[in-house]
């Protein structure tokens, strides 16, 4: 097959951008090939391109609180604060979101030079929110919500080594200093225990001073609120939305996987916890429709793609249950994508819109601003995979959804006990 740019499937779009400093792309000018010429891959990569070129870029020349949108629910809560927390907010939700695949190694030529260039805009960047005199640093003492803003970052560090790898030491110490700084704020009785043992199983990772009691409490309390069939509650009661994939399982797992290295204390824990994850990626992967949609129930909905993080992080793992195959995800998740992001005011001025399918304000919840409508990022966590992966190489696979309703008999599904 004719090897097709990744600018012509997306890459460089966003040339109203000013980035200062040249990197815009030109437009090219031969016609955009058809769609069965371009594979999930290409797609992706372009995708989660155009989705977060506008916030690394501007980052990487220190002009992000100049171009960035100050977009806030219209039943904000505090307009003022939501606004001053997104820039730490959209860090840390775009680098999680990108970090396997910054990780990642090889690919086409082009892909290469896109990650090479994504890698120095990430070091910059980072160094840039870091730097007190950059126009922009940022702060993480401004309140809660930084807590879970670090979080990310912290989850970021941990998917993605070459990060800190390449990160200057003083810019590590100064990073391990602004994440510490939220240990000042006391999470809410729910998923938001999990943001506190993040950040210390980042600081464990790392080999810095961890506190066992703030990931031990959040551990035993989330085992405590397991109520069965691969789900959690976010807290005493439970809620039907995403949020046992927005952030209960995928956090679990990354916390598990570091401490569960530094103390076998938690391994029948970690054990019930994979067996989880296993059930909750059938549950999400038959929620997926035949056309990519998906029940828009519960807060936060606006957080597009992200609703599947957890199944997009098993993928990437590899350690998807027997009865899901990587090409059937890849499809199913690539028709999320798709719908997800193909409305023409899904983005304005190359920034995303408050929706699920384009703008739709009125989805929006109190604490939704610009910066955190960036977890969408994670539906991209299997680009971490290297193109021969079998998710990336196998022939397109029909998903559940699909094989029901075109009339395949097909396996019955029922709960499993895993208390």
């Amino acid at each position: 097959m004719k090897r097709i740019s990744l600018r012509l499937l997306g890459i460089g779009l966003l040339l109203g951008l000013s980035t200062g400093t040249g990197f815009a792309q030109k437009k090219k000018t031969s016609q955009k090939p058809p769609a069965s010429a371009v594979s999930d891959r290409q797609f992706w990569l372009a995708e989660m391109d155009k989705m977060v070129r506008p916030v690394m870029s501007s980052l990487a020349h220190d002009s992000l609180r100049i171009v960035m949108p100050t977009v806030v629910s219209k039943r904000v809560d505090n307009k003022e604060h939501r606004i001053q927390v997104q820039y730490v907010e959209v860090l840390g939700r775009v680098l999680s979101g990108i970090a396997p695949w910054l990780q990642g190694e090889g690919g086409s030529a082009e892909e290469v030079a896109l990650r090479n260039q994504y890698r120095q805009w990430a070091i910059q960047g980072v160094h840039h929110a870091l730097d007190s005199t950059a126009k922009d640093y940022m702060r993480f003492d401004l309140g809660g919500q930084q807590l879970v803003d670090a979080s990310f970052i912290a989850l970021a560090f941990t998917r993605a080594p070459w990060l800190w790898e390449h990160l200057s030491k003083p810019d590590r110490a100064l990073l391990i200093r602004a994440v510490k700084s939220t240990r000042q704020f006391k999470p809410g009785f729910s998923n938001w225990l999990l943001f506190s043992a993040m950040n210390e199983a980042f600081f464990a990772r790392y080999g810095y001073e961890w506190d066992p009691m703030r990931v031990d409490y959040a551990l035993q309390q989330l085992e405590q609120w397991y109520v069965g069939d691969g789900m959690y509650s976010d807290g005493p009661s439970y809620a039907f939305d995403y949020y046992n994939s927005y952030v209960i399982h995928p956090f679990l797992t990354a916390i598990t996987e570091i401490i569960g290295k530094k103390t076998n204390a938690y391994t029948s824990m970690i054990d019930k916890i994979n067996k989880r994850n296993d059930r909750y990626a059938v549950i999400q992967e038959r929620l997926i429709n035949t056309d990519g949609t998906y029940p828009a129930t519960g807060r936060s909905i606006v957080y597009r793609g992200a609703v599947f993080q957890h199944l997009a992080d098993m993928a990437w793992r590899k350690t998807l249950p027997e009865q899901l195959t990587p090409a059937q995800v890849r499809c199913a998740l690539t028709a999320v994508i798709k719908k997800t992001l193909e409305s023409p005011s899904t983005y304005q001025n190359g920034w995303l819109t408050i929706g699920l399918h384009g703008s739709q304000p009125d989805l929006a919840d109190v604490y939704n601003n610009q910066g955190s409508l960036y977890i969408a990022t994670n539906i991209f966590l299997p680009l971490g995979l290297p193109a021969s992966d079998p998710f990336w190489a196998d022939a397109p696979a029909k998903w559940s959804a699909q094989k029901i309703w075109g009339g395949d008999d097909f396996p019955h599904d029922h709960s499993v006990n895993l208390r």
